[in-house]
């Protein structure tokens, strides 16, 4: 299996699992400008040159090697499981993509037709009921994710543990993982403990957001979205990332985690 998601520096100063929503793009941008002093020109997702991928051919050997032998630090960040959720939804479901067109084709038709959601019009700008379209969605993700029906799981909505479970049960060790809410202080601690080729100053670091401006505007508080039902349903598809990234599960409101990320849990619990 390898090590899907894995980017590397060019310099191999630094190794990345990326977990979609988490605040990807930034960290590109910085393990980018670290290696050539300059900011990647477009999308980091897009670019095929100038940092190693996993889903770059020329580039699965040296991350193979390196992760396996522990040779470069090693990170991943993480989100509260109720604003990702939430962001996926108004980002892939709602939002036109930068291609111009829906989130994979068919799949945005096929939530209004079986699951009776709305996305806010053609261009998602008219005006449509948020919190009960978002809810159906959940019931949409819960589906896929627990029995693969209409579809795969998809990346975006996902659970976090999956995606950092295949780099430990492949071979690799975190040295560190860091919550996108406190994205300054953890970050630090990655460009502390590692050689970068041009020095990065966090304050001064644009935010790069893929998914800005891509769909609409969220109008209410994230506790509004979150009934009973829906809580349960958040807590069955992501038990395991409340329990091991330390997230509140009892109230949506608090985007915070409530305690500090045991490695040596995260380790044994994922690489099972």
């Amino acid at each position: 299996m390898g090590f899907p998601g894995t980017w590397m520096t060019e310099s191999e100063s630094v190794v990345y699992r990326v977990v979609p929503k988490c605040a990807c793009s930034t960290i590109g941008q910085i393990m980018f400008y670290s290696d050539h002093g300059a900011f990647f020109d477009g999308d980091i997702h897009d670019a095929t040159g100038g940092m190693h991928k996993w889903a770059i051919e020329d580039s699965q050997k040296l991350i193979e090697d390196n992760v396996r032998g522990h040779k470069s630090y090693a990170f991943t960040c993480v989100r509260n499981p109720y604003t990702r959720i939430l962001s996926s939804f108004f980002d892939k479901i709602c939002g036109i993509q930068r291609n111009g067109n829906r989130y994979r084709g068919n799949l945005v038709p096929l939530l209004i037709q079986k699951y009776g959601i709305e996305v806010g019009g053609p261009d998602g700008k008219d005006e449509f009921d948020q919190i009960k379209s978002f809810r159906r969605f959940l019931l949409f993700a819960r589906d896929t994710i627990r029995w693969r029906r209409p579809m795969e799981p998809d990346i975006h909505w996902s659970a976090m543990a999956g995606h950092i479970s295949t780099y430990i049960v492949n071979g690799g060790r975190y040295d560190h993982i860091f919550w996108t809410e406190s994205f300054n202080d953890g970050m630090q601690v990655v460009l502390d403990s590692i050689d970068s080729r041009h020095a990065i100053d966090l304050k001064e670091i644009p935010r790069f957001n893929e998914s800005e401006g891509h769909g609409p505007k969220r109008a209410h508080p994230v506790e509004d979205y979150f009934d009973d039902l829906s809580m349960h349903l958040v807590y069955e598809i992501y038990k395991r990332d409340f329990d091991l990234f330390k997230y509140d599960f009892e109230n949506p409101a608090n985007k915070m985690p409530i305690a500090e990320i045991d490695l040596d849990e995260v380790h044994a619990k994922l690489g099972e």
